[in-house]
């Protein structure tokens, strides 16, 4: 085995690999989206996957264990065309995941007034565990919902002096959804160097075929 095609092998495994925990990531999110929160944080994550692109994520990975499989022939045989289709669905996948990582990006840009129609749809109830977990009152402010009374939001008086909720929750949101886009733009480089390294192993194959030709010809003349 060459080291171009060694590095290909590792790439297309990182490749399998990048599709398991894309796959695993959207199944376990949209399976835990809609439990019942038990404490604020909880609440306020459930609330964001809930805005997540999971069935995109869902069909990004199906699609990139599809691309696996086209690669596996490249692999085992000389043959440069599934090179060639195996590095176009590589591409497709690349892009696919850019725009999921984008979508993420951009959602970060305008948390804080997005949030807010999910926070302004919660029962007293919800409002009350992400009050307890934020340390706050109301959304916008303390009348923006009004706030709900419990141990941190005791009274009018009281609450007015609190920071309202969505200070900390748009902090705790966007470096939940930094952390995500990262690891999906990660995901973008792996499809990167996958691409580069079928580039490399079509290039080492061309260029065995043309020497092959070459002693093919003069073996003839040869003979």
């Amino acid at each position: 085995m060459s080291k171009v095609l060694l590095a290909y092998v590792v790439a297309d495994g990182l490749f399998l690999l990048m599709g398991i925990f894309m796959i695993a990531f959207s199944v376990i999110v949209q399976n835990i989206q809609f439990e019942v929160p038990t404490e604020g944080q909880q609440a306020a994550r459930n609330l964001l996957y809930q805005r997540f692109p999971l069935t995109a994520g869902i069909v990004n990975a199906v699609f990139i264990f599809v691309t696996f499989l086209f690669t596996i022939p490249g692999i085992i045989t000389p043959a440069r065309g599934w090179l060639k289709l195996g590095g176009w669905m590589t591409t497709v996948c690349g892009i696919f995941s850019l725009i999921i990582g984008l979508y993420l990006w951009i959602m970060t840009l305008k948390t804080k007034a997005d949030f807010a129609p999910f926070y302004f749809s919660q029962p007293p109830e919800i409002q009350e565990l992400m009050q307890s977990a934020f340390k706050c009152c109301g959304y916008f402010n303390s009348t923006s919902p009004a706030f709900i009374t419990d141990d941190i939001c005791s009274s009018p008086a009281a609450a007015a002096l609190m920071r309202p909720c969505a200070t900390p929750i748009t902090s705790f949101a966007n470096v939940l959804i930094d952390n995500i886009f990262t690891a999906v733009f990660g995901m973008v480089g792996i499809d990167v160097v996958l691409v580069m390294a079928t580039a490399c192993l079509l290039k080492e194959r061309k260029e065995r075929e043309r020497f092959r030709h070459i002693d093919e010809k003069s073996g003839a003349i040869g003979f």
